[in-house]
This record gives structure tokens, C-alpha cells and sequence, in this order.
């Protein structure tokens, strides 16, 4: 099956598994589910679930089985992007083509709203199935120290107070290495832990992801200014 055909499907499989989230409208709190779902099931190119998808099925792994680590992976990722268009941060008034959770929402809703979809990741992560070699234990904690203050949050802080500045190259790979290198390398390494994956196998893709990572977000600063 050629790139293309491969990703689409990946992607649809990983859409229709997020669109199912957060649906509820008959409990009180149903504005900020439908805050939650508005960003959830926006769209957008779908790389990390897909990459989970892919990795799982380069070692041998069952894709279905790793749909709700693809949704958490996701999910920390949109609650990010929901953090960064707020306008004290990159004040962002669309996001894949559509008005921003706080344009949509209001800023309180959509601060809760980020907050409660990297609270729900835990939730989903927690129900992974052990593998031989990997327990639910090992899926929270890359979890929560890839979303964390010396990774994820790590990156923005330091892209945040580069601002108007001319950073050294060791500066910028620190911005890249926890903004985006963090999560994608994440995202494949919970796809090859699906899979029950060798220890040669993951130090494979971990290597390969954090290259990927800091390759794209190269890619995606090149793109902003042209």
C-alpha cells in the first residue's frame, strides 16, 4: 500500500475514534464539553495519532488496539495548541481554518477546556492494556514528563521569553527539542510500546522521532515566514 492510501486511512481510523469523545450535551457542564470537542475533532493533518497507528503496525502491533493511545496523544496536543492561541500567548484567531477555542468560546471556557483534555489523556491512557514489556504504568509517566514542565511546557516557556529575540542555535534546539521534537517522539514511541516492541526497536524509533521532530518544526517555522 503506497504513503498516501496508508495515511488516509491511519487518519480516518483517527479521526472517527476522537469524534466519538466528549459528545455529551445533557450534563450541566455541556459548554465546556462542547468546547472540548469543538478543538478535538477540528481536524488538521492528524500526525501524531497517525504516527502512533503507523508505528504500532511497523512492529507487528495490532492498529485498532492502539486508538486510544493515538486519542490521549491527540489530545494533549490540541489542549497545547488551544493554550497557544490564548491571547496572551501567540493570539491566534483560527486554528485549521476555523475561529479559535477563545474566539469560539470565551477565554475562560477555552482555558478549561485545554485543562480538562490533558486531564482526559491520563484518563484514556490509563485504560492501555500491559504488554509484555510495557504496563499503563510506562505510558503515564512518558506521558505526563513529555507534557511537562522540562519538555513540552518546557518549549513554549522558552519560545515564549524568545520572543523579539535572536536566539543561538543551542537555544533554538531547546525550543524545538520540547515544543514539537517532545511529542512526536512520544507519539512514535507509544505506537512501537503498542506493539510490544524490542528495546533495539524503540531506541530505533525514539532516535528517529526526535530527528523528526526537529525537522518539522524547522519546516513549519519556514513555512510561517514565506
Amino acid at each position: 500500500m503506497d504513503y498516501q492510501t496508508q495515511y488516509h486511512e491511519y487518519k480516518a481510523l483517527a479521526d472517527a475514534a476522537l469524534n466519538t469523545y466528549f459528545t455529551d450535551t445533557s450534563v450541566s457542564y455541556h459548554r465546556l464539553l462542547e468546547a472540548m470537542h469543538y478543538s478535538l475533532a477540528a481536524g488538521g493533518k492528524r500526525l501524531r495519532p497517525v504516527l502512533v497507528l503507523a508505528f504500532c503496525a511497523a512492529c507487528g502491533g495490532d492498529v485498532r488496539a492502539a486508538l486510544p493511545v493515538a486519542c490521549a496523544v491527540e489530545m494533549v496536543h490540541t489542549y497545547s495548541l488551544i493554550h497557544d492561541d490564548l491571547p496572551a500567548m501567540d493570539n491566534d484567531d483560527l486554528r485549521r481554518g476555523k475561529p479559535t477555542s477563545h474566539k469560539a468560546f470565551g477565554e475562560g471556557v477555552a482555558i478549561l477546556a485545554g485543562d480538562a483534555l490533558l486531564t482526559e489523556a491520563f484518563a484514556v491512557i490509563a485504560q492501555v492494556d500491559d504488554t509484555e514489556r510495557y504496563t499503563v504504568r510506562d505510558y503515564v509517566r512518558e506521558l505526563a514528563a513529555t507534557g511537562g514542565s522540562t519538555m513540552l511546557i518546557g518549549g513554549q516557556i522558552l519560545d515564549l521569553e524568545g520572543e523579539h529575540k535572536q536566539l543561538s542555535e543551542p537555544e533554538v534546539r531547546a525550543v524545538y527539542e520540547g515544543k514539537t521534537a517532545a511529542l512526536l517522539t512520544t507519539a512514535l514511541r507509544f505506537g512501537a510500546m503498542s506493539a510490544n516492541a524490542t528495546e533495539a526497536q524503540l531506541e530505533a524509533v525514539t532516535d528517529f522521532g526526535y530527528n523528526l521532530g526537529l525537522a518539522f518544526q524547522v519546516i513549519d517555522d519556514i513555512l510561517d515566514l514565506t
